[in-house]
């Protein structure tokens, strides 16, 4: 039991939640990435384009706000997605400064071979659980994200870009 061990007892990493998880998720992640790469998008790219498809017709600054994204990087991640043809802008039909946020015909064909690749995905993760320990899974894992902070369906890589955007010279990985 974890609770048992003394600080500092010489556990093996196979025995840690922690390393297990980044074992995991390094692998989810990287496995995901290149799934969706044939697509010519990114797992940050994917869930703004599921968040924006389930609220197209928002204005940017509405956007950043849900995604806790600061206003100006918003601006950068949606001008990279606009020159992929996957979203447009257009003038808020109530306030001629703001842009409302679409989806293109590109993206609308996109998102469902997108989902389909996530799932397949999802699925061959999961396959030696069980539907009842799958579904125990997903509560335990929105806990531990909620616990975090982690906002509720919001990719980290779009934080990432983020930083990416406010540090275009650091080339060093480093932030």
């Amino acid at each position: 039991m974890l609770d048992d061990a003394a600080p500092g007892t010489d556990r093996p990493l196979a025995g840690r939640a922690n390393f297990l998880l980044s074992q995991l998720g390094f692998h989810v992640a990287q496995t995901f990435a290149a799934r969706l790469a044939p697509l010519g998008i990114a797992p940050n790219h994917f869930g703004l384009l599921m968040h924006l498809e389930r609220n197209e017709g928002t204005t940017q600054q509405q956007l950043a706000d849900a995604l806790g994204i600061h206003r100006k990087v918003m601006v950068g991640l949606l001008d990279d997605l606009e020159h992929r043809d996957l979203v447009e802008r257009r003038r808020h039909p109530r306030d001629r400064r703001a842009h409302a946020i679409h989806l293109t015909e590109t993206s609308r064909k996109l998102l469902p071979r997108a989902r389909w690749v996530a799932d397949q995905h999802e699925g061959e993760i999961l396959t030696p659980l069980d539907a009842g320990e799958r579904a125990r899974l997903v509560t335990v894992l929105q806990r531990l994200a909620e616990h975090t902070g982690s906002p509720a369906g919001v990719h980290p890589g779009l934080h990432q870009a983020a930083a990416r955007l406010r540090h275009p010279d650091d080339s060093s990985g480093a932030r």
